[in-house]
């Protein structure tokens, strides 16, 4: 049996809860003989911030650094909204990503049938719906220098915040793209604001390059990032896989996750460089925050920690039979009716967090047991 060894994050807010039933799942696996997994745990956000007064301490680090994967839940919240900006829960997820390396964020947005009455749009936009974000994670905005305010004197302030992005940053989140667009429907829209920004304009220079270059058997389309928000609501099937900067890529799978019914419901994987075996650091987690307002009431909806640990058995732990088994536990479950509150719709009733993991579970042990 493969062994793999896992960095538990549960964070702040609902994290604890959805983990918990993360832990479910991988218990049955190693019960079932799938795989066996080295868990350790750690403090991340505002967790980190209460005990080591960072947003996570340099032995989580190293056990991050160590793993095979890491898979987070949620960081932040109120309780910390006067910490000091550089220790503030985000910033344990920013470091995470910076020093992993981990550069290519995907993140699936895909409309269960049950759910098509739960989303925003009308059921046939959204029937079936099956879209890959591929968000740039290391460069841009968030990261670029200087990242400063500035004191003016007389009362005035500057904020500062510069977007910059290479050559080979675009480059590599542009294979990562047309490389998952070849095993799906061979399309990509690659999106920024090249009439308005420069590096939109690089951007735009460099995935054609590379399209022609490496990737011309797949089809390209380049498309403004705002007109890109507008054709997600108004056509969100013309779209296979999107690729973007660190900025737009937060924006639009937002916008996406509501085309599914629910922020609940979005899994997504962080990847590193393939090393000399092919290995990744890589990180998953839910799309959505730690949801302060209704920690520890049992009302959320762990299907996006759970999906987030099937995109784990797929890109870390290549075990494909296990993450097909993940989404078809997913399915069968919604299809049964059962739904949290934030998915509850007209449903006469919703389950709370553990029952819905344990619905999956109990598939799951029907599927694999």
């Amino acid at each position: 049996m493969s062994a793999f060894k896992l960095l538990l994050l549960p964070g702040d807010g609902i994290g604890p809860e959805i983990s918990a039933e993360a832990e479910k799942v991988l218990a049955f696996l190693q019960t079932a003989g799938i795989a066996k997994f080295e868990i350790e745990r750690g403090l991340v956000g505002g967790a980190a911030y209460d005990v080591h007064g960072v947003a996570i301490s340099e032995a989580d680090m190293k056990l991050a650094q160590a793993s095979d994967a890491v898979l987070l839940a949620a960081v932040g919240g109120p309780k910390w909204d006067g910490v000091p900006y550089d220790v503030r829960p985000e910033a344990g997820l920013l470091r995470l990503r910076k020093d992993l390396g981990l550069f290519a964020n995907l993140r699936p947005a895909i409309c269960y049938p049950a759910l098509a009455e739960a989303s925003s749009l009308k059921r046939e936009l959204v029937d079936n719906l099956d879209i890959m974000i591929v968000r740039e994670l290391t460069g841009g905005v968030y990261f670029g220098e200087p990242k400063e305010i500035i004191d003016l004197g007389n009362g005035q302030k500057r904020g500062v915040d510069t977007q910059v992005y290479e050559t080979y940053e675009i480059e590599r989140i542009g294979r990562v793209a047309f490389e998952l667009a070849r095993k799906r429907n061979n399309k990509v829209t690659s999106s920024e604001k090249a009439n308005v920004m420069k590096s939109g304009l690089l951007w735009r220079e460099v995935i054609t390059a590379l399209h022609k270059r490496e990737y011309a058997d797949v089809q390209l389309e380049h498309m403004l990032a705002d007109a890109l928000g507008m054709q997600l609501v108004r056509w969100p099937k013309q779209f296979d896989v999107i690729v973007t900067d660190n900025l737009f890529g937060d924006m639009l799978s937002d916008v996406a996750s509501m085309l599914t019914g629910s922020l609940g419901m979005l899994p997504s994987a962080s990847l590193g460089a393939a090393d000399s075996k092919g290995q990744r650091k890589a990180m998953y987690e839910p799309v959505h925050g730690s949801a302060p307002d209704i920690a520890g009431k049992s009302l959320a909806n762990p299907i996006a920690m759970i999906g987030s640990l099937g995109m784990a058995m797929r890109y870390s732990f290549n075990l494909p039979k296990a993450a097909d088994a993940i989404e078809a536990a997913i399915s069968a479950v919604l299809a049964q009716g059962m739904r949290t509150a934030d998915i509850k719709g007209s449903a006469a009733k919703s389950v709370s967090t553990s029952e819905m993991g344990d619905a999956i579970v109990a598939q799951l042990k029907k599927l694999l047991g």
